[in-house]
């Protein structure tokens, strides 16, 4: 067996399936309300569901690796649309891939040294593909802890000049996960001086991207950042977004990379061999959701109706505050945050994610400690129950 498998950490929803085994049977009156899992639940637009029933005689052919060539288009000219940019080259800067999670995973393998004693650098709290990438691509983690002080930002000069000299890859999330919080163009001026000058390789997670809640404030994007920049070939810099959270299509596993021609190049050689090709029926229904933008309005519309409803029932019991984008909330508890979110599940039928769960301990402190994440993922009337149960649960243990 591959040795380095014996590194992985359980994933937090394992963790949180042995935490919840510990509660007590919530009140059999209590139907089951879960905000742990950023799974959206908002209905598929019909308009893709017609256009993958429309493409199925795709399924008599082998997909290119490469992606199809509509697809790929379709993706460049919304990436031009999305940021104000000039469009992306379809041939040589983007490549469909099978949702984001799996291109995360799979780019880490392609651009990490094994031999070199590399590290990746990790947001902490995090998404753990970032981890098990570099664990399994030889390489290991170095994590920098969000900062309540910096908006759930990072200090970046923190980092030890021994640490960048090793640092092959750096994953950054924005919109971030669990805060939400987008960095803003200096923050990316600051990553693409480190870029250079320790020849460096940015992979940007963007799954979150178009769940924002102004439609005048769009979040900055990594490819749209280096154009602000006049860094016009994306060197060093790789950005991921997916359809899942975008147009509530998680099942349909369809996503992109974008950005430095030349890395794109060598991902597109690791992909040969790794076998994730887009199918044909996937990629008819990608291009449908990514040449319409009414779906996704509706979209934002909804979450923001779901948080303009709950933040005045939580806003008063906890110390939360609304994200600039993504649809999570990432909320202070008053004691420990597994134990909080074990005996509010006993009490209430809730579940949420220990927000310890999501991160490591770095520097002496786990930044995820004493905070849960709440997903606001299940339709709004659920989300409303969800907040009441909560909200009662902290008068009763105040």
């Amino acid at each position: 067996m591959n040795p380095r498998l014996r590194a992985l950490h359980p994933y937090p929803f394992e963790k949180l399936r042995q935490l919840m085994a510990q509660a007590p049977t919530p009140p059999a009156d209590l139907q089951p309300i879960n905000l742990s899992i950023g799974e959206p639940k908002h209905p598929t637009p019909p308009l893709i569901v017609e256009a993958m029933k429309n493409a199925m005689a795709g399924l008599s052919v082998y997909p290119p690796t490469k992606g199809d060539s509509p697809l790929r288009n379709a993706i460049a000219d919304w990436i031009a649309r999305r940021y104000g940019i000039a469009r992306p080259d379809p041939e040589t800067q983007v490549l469909p891939a099978l949702g984001s999670r799996e291109a995360l995973f799979a780019f880490a393998q392609t651009v990490i040294d094994p031999s070199a004693g590399s590290l990746v650098v990790c947001p902490n709290p995090f998404y753990q593909i970032y981890e098990g990438a570099a664990l399994l691509a030889g390489a290991q983690p170095y994590f920098i802890n969000a900062q309540a002080s910096r908006n759930f930002g990072f200090d970046w000069a923190s980092v030890p000049d021994d640490v960048w000299r090793k640092t092959r890859l750096l994953f950054v999330c924005s919109p971030g996960n669990p805060a939400g919080n987008v960095m803003a163009l200096d923050e990316w001026k600051t990553l693409f001086a480190l870029a250079d000058k320790y020849d460096l390789v940015i992979a940007s997670d963007e799954c979150y991207s178009e769940i924002y809640f102004d439609e005048a404030k769009k979040p900055l994007g990594g490819l749209q950042a280096a154009s602000l920049l006049g860094r016009h070939d994306y060197k060093n810099l790789v950005c991921f977004s997916s359809l899942s959270k975008r147009s509530n299509v998680p099942g349909m596993r369809s996503g992109f990379v974008a950005g430095d021609a030349a890395l794109i190049k060598q991902f597109l050689l690791y992909r040969t061999y790794h076998g994730s090709a887009i199918s044909p029926v996937v990629s008819q229904a990608s291009i449908a959701a990514w040449n319409d933008e009414t779906h996704v309005i509706e979209n934002r519309r909804l979450y923001r109706e779901k948080f303009e409803a709950l933040m005045p029932l939580l806003g008063p019991v906890l110390n939360v505050e609304w994200p600039q984008a993504s649809f999570y909330l990432w909320a202070e508890t008053p004691y420990a945050d597994a134990d909080f979110a074990r005996d509010l599940y006993g009490q209430t039928a809730v579940t949420v994610l220990p927000g310890s769960f999501l991160a490591r301990e770095a520097q002496g402190v786990n930044p995820g400690a004493n905070r849960i994440r709440i997903a606001l993922v299940a339709p709004k009337e659920q989300c409303l129950e969800a907040a009441g149960r909560i909200v009662r649960f902290l008068e009763k243990t105040a």
